[in-house]
């Protein structure tokens, strides 16, 4: 009785990322004992695309912190347009202001008083500081000075002959709620012998903290009329249909024949896109009711400090990127040695059938998957860290007894981070697209093994 041989089984070419290339490639990253010196490569590579994604996570985020909270905190206490008064004075402005809130796109406009004052306090320390003069009505519309009251309060602030000052100006002159802060205007009364300064003390109502250290230091705030005495912005002028007054006339029938009129310095403009100065500019100057005004916008006034914001970012993101392409270059390092260790196994998948697409697909997904373990890795971290930058820059400098990123340098009291999706997005797919880049020339490599040299010494 014969029998016949088995028939061979035909070999069959594998499809594309089939389940015996990804059960292949799961063996190659499985380290063995004899493979541990390969295993420790990737494992160093995977931590650097993980140390490389989540940096560059972080520095973005707080850089979008820094740059946003910076630009909340100009624009929340000054004006996308500041608008100042041409051809006349200022004593139009509730009028002005009015119709500039009526253009389209416009939140609301404030009006002000301002000037530079010398600031002593009780213990004599002195210090330049912005005087700026508004009523409750406009302070009411500045959320984030009216709601930063720290100490004291704006009540009554129209009838009041106090100040609203910054804490940090408060540290610098040593004083409190209720101490009297000296102000000292150079350009005060004029007498037969020249200007002689304007010197008057008032009492401190209320302290602030905006968070930021402009602001804080070197912003002064009082009621709009004592401004306007203090700066000698109002004219006494005899009301419409007054005749001549009677010489024996007592002090009360003399303030009642005279209207007293206030000027103003200049009002701040709020815009509903702070981006679109172009156009607002056009409806502003071509506002019907508006008197002829001067107009600046906030990326006039800051133009030189978020450009090299925008600059920074750039070279961050550039030179952070570096960090990702040196771990793109470990994987091509780690893959050539797993090729060169796995020469035999590629001949003998080879003989068994498998094509070079095939082989070149297992190396690709090894690579690829070193990379994706240290993107996922590296994404997860920097999402934690930059959710928690505050947090662990305090606990830092606790531990270290340093202040890190003081406020004094960064103008902000804490380290903001603001996590921008779609920067995310792009860290974590230029990740992913290098490290499948490197596993090309390793992968194509190996496809081109010849099996029976591969063979011949084994």
């Amino acid at each position: 009785m014969t029998t016949s041989a088995p028939e061979a089984a035909p070999v069959r070419a594998t499809r594309p990322f089939s389940r015996f290339e990804w059960l292949i490639a799961g063996r190659y990253l499985r380290a063995r004992r004899k493979e541990a010196f390969i295993s420790v490569i990737a494992s160093l590579t995977m931590v650097g695309v993980a140390i490389g994604v989540a940096t560059l996570i972080v520095v973005m985020s707080v850089m979008n912190g820094f740059r946003g909270e910076l630009l909340d905190k100009i624009l929340g206490l000054n004006g996308h347009f500041t608008a100042y008064p041409i051809e006349r004075q200022f004593t139009d402005y509730e009028e002005t202001v009015a119709a500039l809130e009526q253009v389209p796109g416009v939140s609301f406009a404030v009006y002000f008083v301002e000037g530079q004052v010398l600031a002593s306090g009780r213990g004599g320390q002195s210090t330049g500081v912005t005087v700026r003069g508004m009523d409750e009505e406009n302070l009411k519309k500045l959320p984030l000075l009216y709601n930063g009251v720290e100490q004291g309060g704006f009540d009554q602030w129209d009838g009041s002959r106090g100040l609203a000052i910054g804490y940090r100006l408060a540290q610098t002159l040593g004083v409190g709620i209720g101490d009297e802060v000296q102000i000292i205007n150079p350009n005060g009364s004029m007498t037969p012998f020249g200007s002689t300064p304007q010197i008057r003390s008032y009492p401190v109502n209320a302290i602030f903290d905006l968070g930021m250290v402009e602001f804080d230091s070197y912003f002064m705030y009082m009621p709009l009329e004592l401004a306007q005495d203090y700066f000698k912005l109002v004219d006494e002028v005899l009301k419409p249909g007054m005749g001549p007054l009677d010489p024996l006339a007592t002090d009360e029938e003399i303030d009642a024949a005279y209207e007293r009129i206030g000027k103003a310095s200049a009002a701040e403009i709020f815009i509903d896109d702070p981006d679109a100065v172009a156009e607002m500019r056009r409806r502003l100057e071509a506002a019907p009711e508006a008197r002829p005004l001067v107009l600046t916008d906030w990326q006039q006034r800051n133009e030189t400090f978020f450009s090299a914001l925008q600059v920074e970012r750039v070279v961050m993101f550039t030179i952070l990127s570096m960090i990702i392409l040196v771990a793109a270059f470990n994987i091509i390092s780690s893959l050539v040695m797993l090729v060169k260790d796995k020469s035999a196994d590629i001949a003998v998948l080879r003989t068994m059938g498998a094509t070079r697409g095939s082989i070149m697909r297992i190396f690709s997904i090894t690579g690829t998957a070193i990379g994706f373990i240290g993107t996922t890795v590296g994404f997860v971290l920097g999402l934690i860290v930059a959710s928690n930058a505050e947090a662990i820059r305090a606990f830092i400098s606790n531990l270290l007894g340093v202040a890190l990123f003081p406020p004094e340098v960064f103008f902000l009291s804490s380290l903001p981070s603001r996590v921008d999706p779609v920067e995310v997005t792009v860290v974590v797919g230029m990740a992913l697209l290098l490290s499948f880049l490197a596993t090309i020339y390793p992968a194509w490599r190996a496809a081109q093994y010849d099996p029976v040299e591969a063979l011949r010494y084994e």
